[in-house]
């Protein structure tokens, strides 16, 4: 089955937790998507039948996105979801008439960084510190891309 992408509700929590907890070292707490949700952020499940495969939340703000949340299922990543998405969500930014995106990869996290520069986002500065990592805090790299 194609995964297919939709609108997350609070039905999801559940399933999206699970994946974000089996993806992440320190994942978002159920109140962080709760917020999402709340604040009209663009918040999207990526699934295939009743399995939720991943997850994508942005936030649009006065001609500016910012990713907050990107999460493929460990058991599905490396098959182009994680791009999928993305892409999906980037439409989104434009349709909110987003001029520019950013975001924040963990300085650990290669594959992430290889999809989002395989998409476009360019290096422009770093979060020393910003990520609670097994072994002490770890840098965020800050990206950005143009929409134009």
């Amino acid at each position: 089955m194609t995964p297919a992408l939709r609108p997350m509700v609070l039905a999801d929590l559940t399933a999206v937790l699970a994946v974000e907890r089996a993806a992440y070292f320190s994942p978002w707490a159920e109140s962080h998507f709760r917020d999402s949700l709340r604040q009209d952020h663009e918040c999207w499940v990526l699934g295939a039948g009743d399995a939720v495969l991943g997850h994508g939340i942005l936030s649009a703000v006065a001609h500016e996105g910012e990713l907050l949340n990107l999460c493929i299922a460990p058991e599905a990543q490396g098959r182009g979801l994680g791009a999928h998405l993305l892409s999906h969500l980037l439409d989104r930014a434009r349709a909110r008439e987003c001029d520019e995106v950013f975001l924040e990869v963990r300085d650990s996290n290669g594959a992430a960084r290889r999809l989002y520069r395989r998409a476009g986002f360019q290096e422009i500065g770093r979060r020393r510190g910003y990520y609670p990592g097994p072994e002490g805090a770890e840098d965020a790299r800050v990206l950005r891309r143009e929409l134009a």
